[in-house]
């Protein structure tokens, strides 16, 4: 193996001694740009490599492969990744919108806010998928993007046995991106999911967990409705969180959350158990034919 010296010499004569940079020399070639820089793992790697060269070799020390193992660990330790929740966030948050209801009294004609929701674009023109209760009875619907703009949406459609209501924006953001959707045939117990939406209107929001079950059957508090095949998770959800997606680790959309159980008569708030529409059920909703 050449030293590390007589690289830099060859490298240095390519160059020239003129105004070329690195950067002109691989313009040049792009063959080997492409090989050096295809990956973002080479630059992990290599640069960090450098650096440890001359921090501890002499120039006419040649390379090892234990002295490659050595600077592929410590680069691996300088470097901070971002978490598995992060990535997954980072892939869904421009699909994640809030949903408000406001019902209008029919003398004075003012606004009262009925609800809010969350819920996820899952189309290009905007069409998005939430919970029917977060918009039932409610005169207008408002939807607010991940860039704070808003606009009124309309009701197109409902599947009450799924808890489902698809609404379309009347305005979209130019860059609004719709979100991946994933089958759950592959989902298995032990799965990390996440909860992404607007518990008691705060957020966007992100909880994590994992999937607690499948084929789970769940009666509303009611007593008037009772829903099937749901998935069951355990990443914290609570009031507004309704309608949101549940993503896997990869960002794409698993399951709508629905439903949150609570023993204690009247309480409303998360104490582990929470109920997803599978996106097989909630995309067919829409049109969408299942995977």
């Amino acid at each position: 193996m050449a030293s590390v010296a007589n690289w830099r010499t060859r490298l240095r004569s390519r160059l020239g001694s003129g105004r070329r940079t690195l950067t002109d020399f691989l313009a040049a070639r792009p063959g080997l740009r492409a090989a050096l820089f295809g990956a973002a793992g080479a630059l992990v790697v290599v640069l960090p490599l450098l650096a440890w060269q001359n921090a501890r070799f002499s120039p006419s020390r040649s390379l090892t492969q234990e002295d490659i193992n050595a600077a592929v660990e410590h680069a691996l330790k300088s470097v901070t990744l971002p978490s598995p929740a992060a990535k997954a966030y980072e892939a869904i948050e421009r699909s994640v919108v809030r949903v408000d209801g406001y019902t209008v009294d029919a003398q004075t004609g003012a606004e009262k806010e009925n609800g809010v929701g969350s819920g996820v674009v899952i189309l290009e023109n905007g069409t998005i998928l939430t919970n029917l209760h977060v918009v039932a009875g409610s005169d207008r619907i408002k939807v607010t993007f991940f860039d704070g703009t808003s606009s009124d949406a309309l009701l197109i459609g409902t599947r009450p046995e799924h808890d489902l209501a698809v609404i379309r924006p009347k305005t979209i953001p130019d860059d609004l991106f719709p979100a991946a959707m994933a089958s759950t045939a592959g989902l298995m117990q032990g799965d990390h999911v996440f909860a992404v939406g607007f518990p008691f209107g705060i957020g966007p929001s992100l909880s994590a967990g994992v999937v607690s079950g499948k084929g789970r059957n769940f009666r509303s508090p009611e007593g008037n409705q009772v829903m099937t095949n749901l998935i069951q998770f355990d990443a914290a959800a609570n009031p507004g969180n309704s309608g949101g997606p549940l993503i896997n680790a990869d960002g794409e959309v698993v399951g709508i959350v629905t439903a949150i159980l609570n023993p204690n008569e009247g309480d409303r708030t998360f104490v582990g158990i929470g109920f997803a529409v599978p996106i097989e059920n909630a995309a067919s909703a829409v049109g969408i034919p299942p995977f």
